[in-house]
């Protein structure tokens, strides 16, 4: 129970990876607040988390919702010891494509969702938290290297690395940890929303291929790396990545 009783919200916590943190989270005694945008898909979640876990739907695009999340998680629970900032990804309406094609509206979705709300919902977040507590911002291998038609959404994660050190740097005095965890190919609904379905199991078996594990991660693996950033355990860490990509990042499976 490393977390007990510990005070937690996960953005985006409805589904994937940030339920895969927030079954984590429970597992090990915390309760807290998952946010979605639909009020229906969190209700769904809640009933899996339990009475210990409330869900608050809202944009974190925008910044009335955020500080309206914060203030009623602190109101309910009490002030905030972690906070993990996992909402982005795919932008509804929002291109994927290469420079010479993608135009100022789909590049300002994306930075708005991946990049902008991810430094304002820390800020929103920092009047209701407890000094000592931990923040973890959700990165990406793809903010190590290039895949095409994702110039966009890879700098985007380029600079929530940075975000990580920075922040660190700026809540020093209140001993506010700020990490970065980066997954790589997680086995989540985000496969069906970009590939046909039929192409679905075709293309998880190409990245197994591709991942010196041999496996896809799954969301629960992001969860216990989440859970050791958030806890104690990881006093003496704050201002760096924790890669859980099976390796892809730093191991070639190139001969």
């Amino acid at each position: 129970m490393r977390l007990k009783n510990k005070v937690t919200v996960v953005t985006g916590g409805n589904s994937g990876i940030g339920f895969g943190i927030a079954e984590a989270f429970k597992s090990e005694g915390a309760v807290g607040t998952i946010t979605g945008r639909n009020q229906n898909n969190l209700d769904q979640s809640l009933q899996q988390l339990g009475d210990n876990f409330i869900g608050l739907a809202g944009d974190v695009t925008s910044l009335d919702d955020l500080e309206r999340i914060f203030k009623e998680t602190s109101d309910k629970f009490g002030k905030i010891d972690a906070l993990v900032v996992n909402a982005g990804g795919t932008v509804e309406g929002a291109q994927w494509g290469s420079v010479a094609d993608i135009g100022e509206a789909s590049y300002d979705k994306f930075m708005d969702l991946n990049l902008k709300s991810v430094y304002f919902t820390v800020q929103k977040a920092l009047p209701y938290m407890n000094d000592g507590g931990s923040i973890i911002l959700i990165g990406s291998t793809a903010g190590h290297r290039a895949s095409q038609g994702m110039t966009i959404y890879s700098a985007a994660k380029a600079a929530v690395i940075s975000f990580a050190r920075g922040f660190s740097l700026d809540l020093l005095s209140r001993k506010i940890r700020v990490n970065v965890l980066s997954p790589g190919t997680i086995d989540t609904p985000a496969f069906d929303k970009m590939v046909p379905a039929e192409q679905v199991v075709q293309v998880k078996k190409m990245w197994v291929e591709l991942i010196p594990a041999g496996i896809i991660g799954q969301p629960s693996d992001i969860g216990k790396a989440a859970v050791f950033l958030a806890s104690d355990e990881s006093s003496f860490v704050l201002g760096t990545e924790i890669l859980s990509d099976g390796g892809v990042t730093n191991i070639s499976m190139m001969e």
